[in-house]
């Protein structure tokens, strides 16, 4: 752990786990309260001159780490693929990814700008500062365990905050990485701290309930999201949350079917399926399901799973037996209900991978409502596509969710995508495109998906109050 400015071990240590072979690849230390408690008075402490520095000198520490962190990207990228198990070109994307939250909020932290107000007095001027809001915990996930620690520190310490991280217990050597990065970076003592446990709860509730936390910061589960929430009101914390998702992906009739299977193959597969903009309910026009279902199939079909280190592997592991599990019940149970299996639909246990957490990219068509699969995300990489016809209601069909992060439409008619995307209940929308995010771009979704946004000026608001002087003149 990073407390202070210090590594600390402790006597209890947990396994790190690859999920593509099943094997320990390291031990860390294992934190508690007392370990959480240690760096919020750290990140305490550093507050006062950390907040007091000027814009420039913040964005000058995030310029380096992000220098840094372009420097070590090879060795970062090969980490991830070890924990995480995510093949090594989608992680070194990943670590470009973070990247650039650096730079941008080394860009951004000159730009917390104020404002005058006029008054109706004529002896009244009205002034509007945006301020640190304080001491921040933050929580990060598994699936992105270099981009999302990234999205969360670069804007508070752009912001003037101080920062404990408590990274996902599956991938902490990430996040150790990472801060060996700020340290070399120079980020003065205390600003930023690291609490590695394999037991995330009791971190969480004294990060949810210590008075000196200001705000909670959180990518992960909504289940785990509304915990934290409840947790956290009694303190009327500031929260942000980015949660589940239950993605629609529209492909109209006018659209180009190949062209559409391409984008679905690219994203619903994405880090093997476990993103939250992963699409999980795909509606294609039945006019042109044929042509859709060939290419998406083909394209399945070709995809290689394996050790993400190899060479032409674009599938990895799941994340562990749990996940595994989920993905085979949600195709079982649309299988029993009629759904099609064209592609896929086991679990991989040829040799060199039975020991790992590997589900072969499964395609299955004819999905309806009353599937686990239509309902419930499925966080791996199973497709599953529900034909719809002219006089369906497409846009509440989509809609018909509690979750709102990311919704996709394939059409080539102006008018109906403009349409859709003011219609569609969700936070993000990528028309004929599949990647609608960037560190310029605001990120996060409605409803059960969370609360507030991550990037762009937006996530930088996250982390700043506002503060008014009302001064009378004589």
């Amino acid at each position: 752990m990073f407390i202070n400015g210090q590594w600390i071990q402790t006597k209890a240590t947990f396994a790190v786990i690859n999920p593509a072979t099943g094997n320990t690849i390291a031990r860390v230390a294992d934190g508690g309260i007392e370990e959480t408690r240690l760096a919020i008075a750290a990140a305490e402490n550093a507050y006062s001159s950390w907040s007091a520095t000027t814009a420039y000198e913040r964005s000058a520490y995030l310029y380096r780490a992000h220098q840094i962190m372009l420097q070590e990207k090879q060795a970062l990228a090969e980490m991830m693929t070890m924990e995480q198990g995510k093949p090594l070109k989608a992680a070194t994307t990943e670590v470009q990814y973070g990247a650039d939250f650096l730079l941008w909020f080394a860009e951004e932290a000159k730009r917390i700008y104020g404002e005058t107000i006029p008054s109706s007095r004529s002896n009244q001027r009205f002034l509007v500062q945006r301020q640190p809001v304080g001491i921040v915990g933050a929580i990060t996930p598994w699936n992105y365990p270099v981009s999302m620690i990234t999205r969360k520190i670069a804007p508070a310490l752009a912001a003037g905050c101080t920062v404990i991280l408590k990274p996902a217990e599956a991938t902490p050597l990430c996040a150790i990485a990472l801060f060996k990065i700020f340290e070399k970076a120079g980020i003065p003592t205390g600003v930023v701290n690291l609490v590695t446990a394999a037991d995330p709860v009791p971190v969480g509730h004294e990060l949810c309930t210590n008075q000196s936390i200001r705000k909670i910061t959180f990518t992960g589960s909504t289940r785990v999201g509304r915990l934290l929430a409840t947790e956290a009101a009694p303190q009327l914390k500031r929260v942000s949350m980015e949660l589940g998702g239950h993605a629609p992906f529209i492909v109209f009739a006018d659209a180009n079917p190949v062209h559409a299977a391409k984008g679905a193959a690219l994203v619903k597969f994405l880090n093997t399926g476990q993103a939250c903009i992963c699409p999980n309910r795909i509606y294609v026009h039945r006019r042109i399901l044929t042509p859709f279902l060939e290419t998406l199939s083909e394209r399945i079909t070709a995809m290689q799973a394996g050790n993400g280190l190899k060479k032409g592997i674009t599938i990895g592991p799941l994340v562990n037996q749990t996940a595994l599990d989920k993905v085979a019940n949600q195709v079982e149970d649309a299988r029993a209900k009629g759904a099609e299996l064209l592609v896929g639909g086991r679990r991989i246990l040829k040799q060199g991978l039975e020991n790992g957490f590997f589900y072969a990219p499964t395609l299955l068509s004819e999905v309806t409502p009353e599937m686990l699969i239509y309902r419930e995300e499925t966080f791996g990489p199973a497709a599953a596509v529900i034909p719809f016809d002219d006089n369906d209601d497409i846009i509440g069909m989509a809609n018909d969710t509690d979750y709102g992060l990311a919704a996709y439409i394939y059409t080539n008619d102006i008018n109906r995508a403009i349409r859709t995307f003011e219609q569609l209940k969700f936070g993000m929308v990528g028309i004929n495109d599949i990647n609608p995010t960037s560190a310029a771009a605001p990120f996060g979704g409605i409803k059960q998906s969370g609360l507030g946004r991550e990037g762009a000026r937006a996530g930088l608001e996250e982390y700043l109050d506002t503060k008014l002087a009302g001064i009378a003149l004589s």
